[in-house]
Formats: structure tokens, C-alpha cells, sequence
């Protein structure tokens, strides 16, 4: 059996599924940013500074968690971990609307953060149980397209519960669906091929194949220790740290950037926030595809973080007295930090055996949310101090300049050896 022909139902059954969840898992997280702008700060007493440290202590929790679910989703059940993480990220979305001080809203950020670290390595785990090298960079796209068509849609519907109602019936509202959701993914998952009764016997034999067959072309790494010190891992969490202090900054600060740009209302910053992820999520499926079929991942990867990073650069230099051209450099800079990510997270389990790629993208993963962490408050503290988002643009253009650099000197096929025979044991 070809390749191409392994059981193509499993894009129509596991994609929705994916692309579900993690959709949920950002609406959850980045409503805060229109909280933020619509009142949430006068209503609480927080300051600026307050603002922006508690926009990030979100990346905190998540940094904490990562690699601890990222274990348990690898040795035990993927599908057990998400289901529980659901019903405990709904809750803590829902409880936000709620809180009537500073120190609630510290806690329900920092515990919101630590049930959704587990969300994006588990996701990724699940994807290379099901998927072959030639599929991944488009699986994982699908998988991260949840970020921006979530934000997409959850700028206008958010705008909107605010504008009708107020920013703690949004809180309240957007929470329940991933609760609801939480019960058909207890009945739609099943953590391996071998146990999914929708695939016939000849279909599971050969994913199975395909699957072990790439395993033994990557050279066998031990554990987790030998895993996490090999150099292009380092070199990876850092690219990612770099790459996320952009993203972040740039989603939780737009709808304000742009309401202080032109003093608009929610509803059309809520519009105009959406276009950026409109054209990122064309742009990320574009790149993915290409990606898949000429088989190079950095290729895909580095020159569209550097026309992000220019494209900030423009905003600063075009100054806040063209409003429209910069908010234009601005929709360019989200469709090109969003495209790679598909390619990005198909390094991995391309160069790291089985039995430690799970941990080592848990690893990554938790440096972009430090990264995230460093980019939402610093962000919202230039804005803050300077009263303008010109110093933002630099800081953010500065980063990526950085993610591409390390991108360049990341050589994933020195991991490449000879087969792994016997040589790789459990971590």
C-alpha cells in the first residue's frame, strides 16, 4: 500500500477533532486581551503595569507544566490528560468573569495557564501517533490553526458580547464550550491507530509500518537528559523564545494598539483585529503544503519570520501618523509569524526518536511560553510607559531578527545516523 493511500478517513475524522480543541484552548487564553481593552482594568483598579503582568502570568502556569504533561500524555493517555484539561480550563475561563479583585484574577490567570500546558505537547504527541513525516507539517497546521481562526472569529463575537452585555458575561459565556466539549472528546479519541475501530485491520498494519519505518532512519537518543542537551534542541528553545516574544506581544496588545491608534469602538477594533488572522491562516495552510511536498522544513520557516520582523520595523518607521499603512505592515507581520509553525513543530519528531520527541517539544514549547510571557508584559509596559506602540514594534522586530539567526544555524540532519536497531530504550 502507497504512502498517500494509508487511510485518508483519518483527515476527516482526527482534523476536526484537533482543530476543535485547540481552538477552545485559545479562546480561553486570549480573551483576556479584549478584557483589557474594554474596561477590566477601571472596573478592578489595575494599573498599566498591573495590566500587563497579569496578561502574562497566563505564560507562567504554562511554563511550569509542560514537560511533566507532556510525559504523562506520552507514557499514559493523551486522551485522559485533554479531557480533564478541558473541564478545568472552561471552569477557570468562566470563574474569570467572576472575580471582583486583583489577587483572584492573579490566580485564575496563573491556574489557567498550568491546565493548558499540557494542551499543545499532548495535541503534538497525538499527531505523531497518527501521521507519517510526509503528513505532518500539514497535520500540525491544522492543529495550530486553531490560534488564529479563534482569534479570528473570537475578535467579532467577543467585541460584540462586550459591547451587548460587558467583559465578565464574556468570561462567563466563552468558557462553557470547552466544558461541553469535553464530553465528545471522551467518546471521539482514541490514543493509537491499533485501537480505533473506524480503521480496518489492513489500514492500521500499514500506518503502523509506515510510522516504525521512519523511526529507524533517526539516530537512537537514550532519555530525556541526552534529548534536552542536544544542540539543536537548545537552539530551537531558543529560536522559540524569540519567535513567541513577538507573537504574544502582538496578540494580546493589538485590539488595544489599535483602539489607541484611532479611538475606535470594541466592535471595530474587534474587526480590525481580525484581518490579521484571516490572512495568517491562509497563509499558514499555503506554507504547509509547501513544506510537505518539498520535504524542507527551515526553508519554510526563517525567511517569513524575517518579512514579519520587517514588516514591524515598517510600522515603527511609518510612525502613528498613518494609521492605515501601518496597520497594513501590521496584518503583513501576523499572516508571517503564524505560517511557520506547521513546518516548525515537524522538525522535531524528525530528528528525535519516538520515545523523547514528546518531552523535547514539551521543552520547546515551554521556552515560547516563557517567551510569551517576556513579549505580553513588556509589550504592554512599553505601551504603557511611552504612551505609543512605535517602541513595541522594534522589541517585537528585534526578536524574530533573532529566531531567524537561530533558525539558520539549526542543522536537523546531523541527528540523522544509522538505523536505531535496539539502541533506543524507554526514557
Amino acid at each position: 500500500m502507497k504512502k498517500h493511500t494509508i487511510a485518508p478517513k483519518r483527515w476527516w475524522y482526527i482534523m476536526p477533532i484537533v482543530f476543535i480543541t485547540y481552538s477552545l484552548a485559545y479562546l480561553d487564553r486570549a480573551n483576556f486581551s479584549f478584557a483589557s481593552a474594554a474596561g477590566i482594568n477601571d472596573d478592578l483598579g489595575i494599573t498599566k503595569g498591573m495590566s500587563s503582568l497579569l496578561g502574562a502570568l497566563f505564560f507562567l502556569g504554562y511554563f511550569f507544566f509542560q514537560i511533566p504533561g507532556a510525559i504523562y500524555a506520552e507514557r499514559r493517555s493523551v486522551k485522559k490528560l485533554i479531557f480533564w484539561c478541558l473541564i478545568l480550563w472552561g471552569g477557570c475561563a468562566s470563574l474569570t468573569g467572576i472575580v471582583s479583585n486583583i489577587p483572584m484574577l492573579a490566580a485564575i490567570r496563573f491556574i489557567l495557564g498550568v491546565v493548558e500546558a499540557a494542551v499543545m505537547p499532548a495535541m503534538l504527541i497525538y499527531i505523531s501517533n497518527w501521521f507519517t513525516k510526509s503528513e505532518r507539517s500539514r497535520a500540525n497546521t491544522f492543529l495550530i490553526l486553531g490560534n488564529p481562526v479563534t482569534v479570528l472569529w473570537m475578535s467579532v463575537v467577543s467585541g460584540y458580547l462586550i459591547e451587548s452585555f460587558g467583559w465578565r458575561e464574556m468570561f462567563i459565556i466563552e468558557g462553557f464550550p470547552a466544558v461541553i466539549w469535553a464530553i465528545a472528546w471522551w467518546f471521539l479519541v482514541q490514543d493509537k491507530p491499533a485501537q480505533a475501530k473506524w480503521l480496518s485491520e489492513d489500514e492500521k498494519a500499514a500506518l503502523q509500518a509506515e510510522l516504525k519505518k521512519e523511526q529507524e532512519s533517526i539516530k537512537a537518543v537514550p532519555n530525556y537528559r541526552e534529548a534536552f542537551k542536544s544542540r539543536n534542541v537548545i537552539l530551537l528553545c531558543m529560536q522559540y523564545f524569540a519567535w513567541s516574544i513577538g507573537v504574544y506581544g502582538f496578540v494580546l496588545w493589538l485590539p488595544s494598539i489599535l483602539r489607541n491608534g484611532t479611538q475606535m469602538g470594541m466592535v471595530e477594533a474587534g474587526w480590525l483585529s481580525a484581518v490579521p488572522y484571516l490572512a495568517a491562516t491562509i497563509a499558514m495552510i499555503v506554507v504547509s503544503w509547501a513544506s510537505d511536498k518539498l520535504q524542507n522544513r527551515k526553508l519554510f520557516v526563517w525567511p517569513l519570520l524575517l518579512i514579519g520582523a520587517l514588516a514591524f520595523l515598517g510600522s515603527y518607521l511609518v510612525g502613528p501618523g498613518n494609521f492605515w499603512l501601518s496597520y497594513a505592515l501590521l496584518v503583513v507581520a501576523g499572516a508571517a509569524m503564524y505560517a511557520p509553525y506547521g513546518p516548525f513543530f515537524a522538525i522535531i519528531p524528525e530528528m528525535l526518536p519516538r520515545n523523547v520527541s514528546g518531552g523535547a517539544m514539551a521543552l520547546i514549547n515551554s521556552m515560547g511560553a516563557l517567551g510569551s510571557f517576556t513579549g505580553s508584559w513588556f509589550v504592554g509596559y512599553l505601551n504603557g510607559a511611552t504612551g505609543s506602540p512605535s517602541a513595541s514594534y522594534i522589541f517585537m522586530g528585534a526578536a524574530l531578527l533573532v529566531a531567524v539567526w537561530l533558525t539558520l544555524i539549526v542543522k536537523p540532519a546531523d541527528n540523522k545516523q544509522q538505523p536505531v536497531g535496539q539502541g533506543a530504550k524507554p526514557a
